[in-house]
């Protein structure tokens, strides 16, 4: 393997792990095995500390390739508690208000997820890395600063209800680059005059990349033991 020419490695990203603590991770071991101060190493598309599932990381010159990965369709299995929000529309933050769900039936569910096919317009969290004049809305919002986004255009491909069991409903999603699972959960919650938060969110695919072909954090140093590594590397 040449990872200064560029590799693409696919992980399986751990709960509570951060996007980044998984590049450091995975830079920290590349560059030890290659007895090299520092090697290039990037993901593409950030997931929540609270979600798990694929990661695409790029080595080397294949860093150029990370904004590719990041336009291919994603899909995710995200499961939601109705009748109850968030400020952070998922468990980082305690749940802030209760809505009733008595109301709310399978086939209400089923109705309301058609309505968010296709193109749709949908705001960001609050505690998102989206910049505001210059910083991160999530360092905003944790400092107790008021944080208005605007909406942005995205687009869904596939949803469904995979499984009810009210007030917890799991669906299954297949959508564009920029799309916040956080974000349509608590707009699946209002559009059924309720609320709702993301309790479980795990990332399944991205573009022709699934689960089955992404390795465990806690495997790679084992199994970067095991490579045969180009000799251009080791300078």
């Amino acid at each position: 393997m040449d990872f200064k020419e560029g590799e693409i490695l696919y992980f399986n990203k751990p709960l509570k792990w951060t996007s980044f603590a998984l590049v450091a991770k995975v830079r920290y071991h590349i560059s030890r095995r290659l007895g090299v101060k520092k090697i290039k190493v990037g993901h593409a598309g950030t997931l929540d500390p609270l979600a798990t599932g694929v990661m695409v990381v790029c080595t080397g010159k294949a860093t150029k390739r990370i904004e590719e990965f990041q336009y291919h369709t994603k899909e995710y299995i995200a499961t939601l508690r109705l009748g109850a929000t968030t400020p952070s529309f998922d468990l980082e933050k305690e749940i802030d208000a209760t809505y009733p769900v008595s109301h709310i039936t399978r086939e209400k569910v089923e109705a309301v997820l058609k309505t968010f096919l296709g193109r749709i317009e949908q705001v960001p969290p609050m505690f998102s890395a989206c910049k505001i004049d210059g910083k991160r809305a999530y360092d905003l919002a944790r400092s107790g600063k008021e944080v208005e986004l605007k909406p942005k255009t995205l687009v869904i491909d596939e949803i469904d209800l995979l499984e009810y069991d009210l007030p917890v409903i799991k669906i299954r999603v297949v959508c564009s680059k920029g799309t916040y699972i956080r974000a349509l959960a608590r707009d699946i919650g209002q559009a059924l005059h309720s609320g709702a938060h993301l309790i479980a969110l795990q990332r399944t695919r991205v573009g022709d990349i699934d689960l089955g072909q992404c390795m465990e954090v806690d495997d790679f140093e084992e199994w970067l033991s095991k490579q045969e590594i180009q000799e251009s590397v080791n300078e």
